[in-house]
């Protein structure tokens, strides 16, 4: 049992200062003024903020190997490790659009290492139901359009380990795309070339969010409305930013938040230096790219990305917080044990200073 004391949270828009947390089987148990009992362990926070743990749903490595080209359990633990030591206690491993025998290779990994893992929480299929036209980084001869007799296949294979879809929507059948929601899939309108109509209909018809929002789709043009814009305008429809300042200029971040707010979250779309296989990036500066030059994954953690819309976006802490945290659990379904201080939550939890620096990391109530 662990009383974490002298910390300051945001409950809500509120700050929160002089409560105390307690932490029993894992478990946030109560925030009070009252007294700590005998028996607890006492953590003095002296002052940092107390956030619930970083939350990434589309991420390709960290640590070392690239998941794809290395699809091991060793390579989901190395991940997992990483990332719980860089405040990341919650995450999808995507898989890029690739071959079957890679995909495969990948389900059967998940599959092994779910009993053991701690933050990862699945997998993200980026592709390859894409669109070539707007590709991005992806291997065009591995792309091609989903039949309900794979997509049927695949599922079960995966036996529920794929949480989330990324899936141009303009090109798939309608049996296809009924399917997956049926399925509970989390499908995610991403590397499309969707018009705004298109894009409209996907989130009327259980698209729930978009893929890395300005990468691999049209550009916003004040006569012809598309993708960005129908995301925007829709009342409902989620998107995940990249706010490193290299797939997205953070001004751009900074407009979409006005925008969007509760319906925008935080991803890394993060790889690893790779030399092997047919996705090898190589950093240069502060962004991976691919042998020919092409933007691939960025180079940044989530903390980062909430210290870059805190210092330069103009979004204030508790809101960027929420980027990272609140709002992918929401996405997911599972904030009922995630995501946010609420009582019965897995106790994940980040220390950060007032500049937004990480002190500590608990999982599940352990320090890390």
């Amino acid at each position: 049992m662990i009383a974490i004391t002298n910390s300051q949270f945001f409950n809500e828009d509120l700050l929160v200062k002089g409560q105390t947390i307690f932490i029993e089987d894992g478990k946030i148990n109560r925030i009070s003024n009252e007294t700590v009992p005998e028996g607890y362990e006492i953590i003095d926070a002296a002052g940092d903020y107390v956030s619930p743990g970083f939350i990434d749903l589309q991420i390709y490595g960290s640590g070392g190997n690239l998941f794809s080209a290395y699809p091991t359990v060793g390579t989901l633990k190395q991940m997992d490790e990483d990332l719980m030591a860089k405040g990341t206690t919650g995450f999808l491993a995507c898989v890029a659009t690739n071959s079957p025998e890679v995909v495969y290779q990948c389900l059967d990994a998940a599959k092994d290492y779910r009993s053991e893992a701690k933050g990862f929480l699945g997998l993200h299929l980026e592709g390859p139901y894409i669109n070539p036209k707007r590709r991005g980084a992806h291997i065009e001869k591995y792309i091609y359009k989903a039949s309900l007799e794979e997509v049927k296949r695949l599922l079960d294979y995966a036996d529920g380990t794929v949480k989330m879809m990324t899936i141009a929507a303009e090109l798939q059948d309608e049996d296809v795309i009924s399917y997956l929601v049926d399925q509970g899939m989390i499908l995610s309108l991403g590397h499309s070339d969707a018009d705004f109509n298109q894009a409209t209909s996907a989130y009327n018809n259980g698209f729930k969010t978009t893929t890395h929002l300005f990468n691999a789709m049209p550009s916003i043009h004040h006569r012809t409305p598309n993708l960005p814009v129908a995301v925007m305008n829709h009342p409902t429809a989620m998107a995940s930013i990249i706010a490193d300042g290299c797939h997205v200029d953070l001004e751009v971040v900074k407009m979409t938040y006005k925008a969007m707010k509760d319906r925008l979250f935080l991803i890394t779309d993060a790889v690893t230096t790779c030399e092997i296989g047919p996705y090898q990036h190589e950093l240069r500066g502060d962004k991976f790219v691919t042998a020919d030059g092409t933007l691939s994954g960025s180079n940044i953690t989530l903390l980062q990305a909430v210290q870059n819309c805190v210092n330069h976006c103009d979004i204030p802490v508790e809101e960027a917080l929420k980027l990272a945290t609140k709002n992918p659990a929401l996405l997911m379904g599972i904030l009922s044990n995630k995501g946010t201080l609420n009582i019965g939550n897995d106790a994940d939890l980040v220390f950060l200073t007032g500049d937004l620096q990480l002190k500590k990391v608990f999982v599940k109530g352990l320090h890390i």
